[in-house]
């Protein structure tokens, strides 16, 4: 082995027991120098996929928590690594419950992959690589950009527009229960076709309908739900679920994996709603469900896991118009990956007061390092969603919320107050942290709003803040489409990315 690739791999080297771990010690005699690439499926303490250049004699290696993806509008969070040797490229099996990584890892793609940069190493340490694959599953241009080079080295892994892109494209779903061999099923958050919905469209009051592979018995179509606002038209049960399967995409990512809590408006938001978390005894048995093996009597035993676009139809058919999903996912309730901060406007809070307190949370998340993105609630309001590593406990991140937003609104102090009821916060908002809880919500993004014209909770990149034609409840089903159509999800950047809280 030469001597520039022995003193890459000392880091490597360090961290194992090869005296336990079958993993190459990196110690062999290397080939002519190629191209190869792998990316290796790493069931460790969390699943993560593990992507390898080969350069100068060694795997320049990310670990990529969400993996790969041939959607040119996703970014992956991609965490550099230490350099692995190349005897790595082709290693299966199990690593040792306590060495480093300890798990089983299997080779879930391989090819060769082409520099577009004339010195990639210099590329790398600059911060930006640009390259081609060419593998069984993963082909065309990517990126990788360097984010931050802090504690843990982050970046972004990208691919381009190009003739290998397909939008919604997603590595796996991942079953833990089943042999890490057959432990992933293809999946993709797709919409539903145009087939689809020309039959949808076709259908009378009620019927069977199709979509995603799901039959689904439909009923009250032309039922009005929302009545409508402004010069607009109203939206009927139809409306709804055809928004549901159209911008379902965009919005599974956040419900996906996580208890559902629902805000079921049968009879239409004219009415009062109510909230359900308890799956029916008549839902299909295709529903997926997660059981709250905790919950005491007369507590929900049973959540809806929303993870296709049928699960959406079958909830908007149901009456449930509005969808929170769990700041935590079902397989580590206790440990949210979201922290969540609410600007509540009080009777007097203009919008612009509102933007004013929500580019302060811009402020002190770059402060703080930290990555978040805003979204409009789609009544009066603006969240910030936050992406955390599930470390914490709840209570961890309520607290450090509760100090964020006190700190937030000692700078505005005359716009803020900090009762808990309305009436007695003379007309001010209130900077809301109290739903860093178990089993507490905030309003998923995309998820429709039950107000007249069905407006939507629409994220937004920090930018449109400053946008003078931004309202909160400025897109409603009938837009937002339109604009995923023609602009990247900005809440699609913070998928994957496991931040450390500060101080925590």
């Amino acid at each position: 082995m030469a001597a520039g690739s022995a003193r890459k791999l000392r880091r490597y080297q360090e961290m194992r027991d090869f005296g336990r771990t079958a993993e190459p010690a990196g110690g062999a005699a290397g080939g002519p120098a190629g191209h190869r690439f792998v990316v290796q499926r790493h069931r460790a303490r969390r699943l993560h996929y593990d992507f390898r250049l080969e350069l100068d004699g060694v795997l320049v290696s990310w670990a990529v928590p969400k993996g790969p993806t041939l959607d040119p509008k996703a970014r992956r969070l991609a965490v550099h690594v230490e350099d692995h040797p190349i005897e790595y490229a082709e290693f299966e099996g199990v690593i040792p419950r306590g060495e480093y990584g300890g798990g089983d890892v299997i080779v879930w793609d391989r090819g060769v992959w082409q520099p577009v940069d004339e010195d990639p190493a210099k590329a790398i340490e600059d911060g930006t690589l640009h390259f081609d694959l060419d593998g069984e599953k993963l082909a065309g241009r990517f990126v990788l950009v360097r984010t931050n080079r802090g504690e843990k080295d982050q970046w972004f892994l990208l691919h381009k527009e190009d003739e290998h892109a397909e939008a919604g494209w997603d590595a796996a779903l991942w079953h833990g229960d089943r042999p890490a061999a057959q432990a992933e099923e293809t999946v993709g958050f797709t919409a539903a076709t145009d087939d689809e919905l020309a039959a949808l469209d076709d259908l009378g009051a009620k019927g069977k309908w199709s979509v995603a592979g799901r039959e689904l018995s439909l009923t009250n179509l032309d039922k009005i739900l929302f009545p409508a606002a402004g010069d607009g038209e109203p939206v009927t049960k139809r409306d709804l679920i055809r928004y549901y399967v159209t911008a379902g995409p965009a919005m599974l990512p956040y419900l996906a994996g996580r208890p559902l809590n629902t805000h079921r408006f049968p009879q239409g938001v004219t009415e009062t709603g109510f909230w359900q978390k308890e799956v029916p005894k008549h839902a299909p048995e295709w529903l997926t469900t997660w059981r709250n093996e905790r919950a005491e009597a007369g507590e929900s035993q049973r959540y809806v896991v929303a993870d296709s676009v049928a699960t959406l139809a079958w909830l908007a058919n149901y009456g449930a118009l509005e969808l929170h999903a769990w700041t935590s996912r079902a397989d580590d309730v206790d440990h949210p990956t979201w922290v969540l901060f609410d600007i509540d406007p009080g009777p007097e809070t203009s919008f612009a007061e509102v933007l004013e307190l929500a580019r302060l949370h811009r402020t002190t998340l770059e402060h703080l390092g930290l990555t978040g993105r805003p979204k409009v609630t789609g009544q009066r309001g603006i969240q910030v969603w936050v992406p955390i590593a599930p470390h914490c406990t709840f209570e961890q991140t309520r607290a450090w919320a509760e100090t964020v937003s006190k700190t937030i609104g000692r700078v505005l102090p005359d716009l803020v107050s900090w009762a808990w009821s309305k009436d007695k916060r003379r007309g001010r908002a209130r900077l809301d942290y109290t739903q860093n809880v178990l089993n507490k919500t905030l309003v998923a993004p995309y998820s429709v709003r039950p107000r007249p014209g069905a407006p939507v909770s629409v994220p937004l990149e920090w930018a449109e803040l400053d946008d003078d034609g931004l309202t909160p409840d400025r897109w409603t089903v009938r837009d937002v489409p339109k604009r995923l159509a023609g602009h990247s999800d900005p809440f699609a950047a913070l998928l994957g990315v496991e931040q450390k809280l500060p101080g925590l």
